[in-house]
């Protein structure tokens, strides 16, 4: 079952949260700030929300979306941020059902589609993608720190 998370089950997410920025081998993962970021994104907010999956009183994935716009199509767009599922879980459908989940919220919110980024050895995951009945980019991501 999807929630969405709100201020009685953020604590329950965090350690999922913790455990997706280890797989991308984030360096510096602090509780604090994440319970600090990912309220920003509790229900109910316009910017965004965070959900997650559940199944018999377990917390098995969690998804982000937030909201941007793009020039290109001048519309405003829905940014799935995070997707993850415990490695144990994966290859049931979790993440399907998550993302399915985050389109049409993107769509109930006005966005003219969804939209994400994954690392490129994250194969496990661009198979669901391909998989799915999207597109891929062919533009490259860029970041500036």
């Amino acid at each position: 079952m999807i929630e969405p998370v709100t201020k009685s089950n953020i604590e329950e997410v965090l350690p999922l949260i913790r455990a997706y920025q280890e797989f991308y081998q984030v360096s510096s993962i602090s509780d604090a700030k994440n319970a600090q970021f990912f309220s920003q994104f509790l229900e109910p907010n316009p910017f965004g929300r965070l959900f997650a999956y559940r199944e018999h009183q377990n917390l098995l994935g969690f998804a982000t979306v937030y909201f941007s716009f793009a020039s290109t199509i001048t519309d405003k767009v829905a940014v799935l941020n995070d997707l993850y599922t415990k490695p144990e879980c994966r290859g049931k459908g979790i993440g399907r059902k998550l993302i399915n989940h985050a389109r049409a919220f993107a769509v109930e919110q006005g966005a003219a589609r969804l939209q994400w980024v994954t690392a490129p050895s994250n194969e496990q995951a661009q198979k669901l993608y391909d998989a799915m009945d999207t597109k891929k980019s062919t533009w490259h991501f860029y970041t500036y720190s």
